[in-house]
């Protein structure tokens, strides 16, 4: 969960100065972007040319640039961060930390720090265990600051290993841990309360008895979404075409139904009460006029001239609940395109009054009908987002993010 994250890394003067590349290392392999702030002391113990060469970033210590005079502004600093890590950690650091004693770029910019901040010490024994150094970190705690020491779980208990600063990878992994559970809990919150219509897989449109117009939509995506929805905390009502799929969330109300009229009848009905509509299913633009009520031999008068069968339109249920949508709903759409995708899905989106809309190609070969995987793109008013290929379980999380980002904002 590192990956895309800004990280500003405070080093001090400890010896133990020289393991911050290590973890500068591990947090860029895990995807982060890294600034590092050093202390004056910590200069003496590496180099700032080492720490840029690892970051590709100039390392920021004095509050102007000695070469022009530039500001380096801690305020930008706190706000462009997503977490800041002081490591190592010193004892006078500690302290000044603790007490507002601003007189380096790296208090100032601790100060300033909006994000989360993660601190992980490095002493002797004797200056861990002193009670100044004990009440300096309780009253970072108090702050809401984390605190990284081997006894946290990684490494030690007791005193053992206690002052001496925790090992990179395990620091990297107590950020990783972090922003992990901070994301998931954030997520399981972000539909609370919310009611999400959802339809997903095919239609059947019958000629006969035993034989129908349909295709080849498993409802995969649409059940992954409904699950998705329900684990953040939606209600979800679903209204499933014929597949062979269960919903395993207790918080999603399913509705079966066969053909498009039954799918528009339940989907109509629900709407009115959804704060969200997402409309997944493959359904059959066209039906035949009249089904035969007994199954159509081939032996009949008019098999020697084929069978004609004369289709007419079904009701356009993205087009329905887009002439009902009420402020504050959110309709989303799906296209599936062979070609011309993009025009094609943002004549939909306008015409159907859609707020977002999730193409799908068959020209993106194994990711549609059937298949385990999916990509797309989200088209809204504002542009386009293209996403890699990924396990639907996974494109279902990214369309209730912007789901979620929508219904926050509605």
């Amino acid at each position: 969960m590192l990956k895309g994250k800004k990280i500003v890394l405070g080093i001090t003067g400890s010896i133990a100065a020289y393991k911050a590349c290590l973890i500068i290392r591990g947090l860029i392999k895990a995807g982060a972007e890294v600034q590092v702030v050093i202390t004056p002391a910590g200069k003496e113990f590496i180099t700032p040319i080492t720490l840029s060469a690892l970051t590709q970033k100039p390392v920021i210590s004095d509050f102007f640039s000695q070469r022009d005079g530039t500001w380096h502004s801690h305020v930008a600093l706190g706000l462009w961060a997503d977490a800041m890590l002081i490591a190592p950690c010193t004892a006078s650091t500690l302290g000044k930390m603790a007490n507002g004693v601003a007189d380096n770029m790296l208090i100032t910019t601790y100060l300033s720090m909006k994000a989360p901040v993660f601190i992980a010490p490095a002493m002797d024994l004797d200056m861990y265990r002193h009670p100044s150094t004990q009440q300096n970190m309780e009253r970072l705690k108090s702050f809401g600051n984390q605190i990284i020491e081997p006894a946290s779980g990684f490494l030690a208990s007791g005193l053992e290993g206690k002052g001496r600063m925790e090992e990179p990878e395990n620091i990297v992994a107590f950020l990783d841990k972090w922003f992990s559970e901070t994301t998931l809990n954030y997520q399981l919150s972000t539909l609370n309360s919310k009611r999400i219509l959802i339809t997903a897989g095919p239609t059947y449109e019958k000629i006969d008895p035993v034989r129908f117009i349909g295709n080849y939509s498993s409802g995969k995506m649409g059940f992954a979404l409904a699950e998705e929805c329900a684990r953040r905390g939606a209600e979800v009502t679903l209204v499933a075409g014929p597949v062979a799929l269960s919903t395993t969330h207790p918080a999603i109300h399913r509705i079966n139904v066969e053909s498009c009229s039954e799918m528009y009848d339940a989907a109509t009905k629900a709407f009115p009460e959804q704060d969200a509509a997402i409309l997944c299913a493959a359904v059959a633009d066209f039906r035949p006029e009249h089904a035969a009520e007994q199954k159509i031999k081939r032996e009949a008068p008019q098999s020697d001239d084929g069978l004609t069968l004369h289709l007419v339109p079904n009701p356009d249920i993205a087009a329905a609940l887009g002439r009902m949508k009420r402020d504050g709903q959110v309709l989303v759409g799906f296209a599936l395109e062979t070609n011309d995708e993009a025009a094609n899905a943002q004549r939909k989106l306008e015409k159907k009054n859609l707020d977002f809309i999730v193409l799908n190609s068959l020209q993106n070969k194994g990711t549609c009908f059937r298949s385990d995987d999916n990509q797309i793109s989200i088209i809204s008013h504002t542009g386009q987002q293209d996403y890699e290929r990924k396990p639907k379980q996974e494109v279902a999380a990214d369309i209730i993010d912007q789901l979620a980002n929508y219904l926050k904002t509605s």
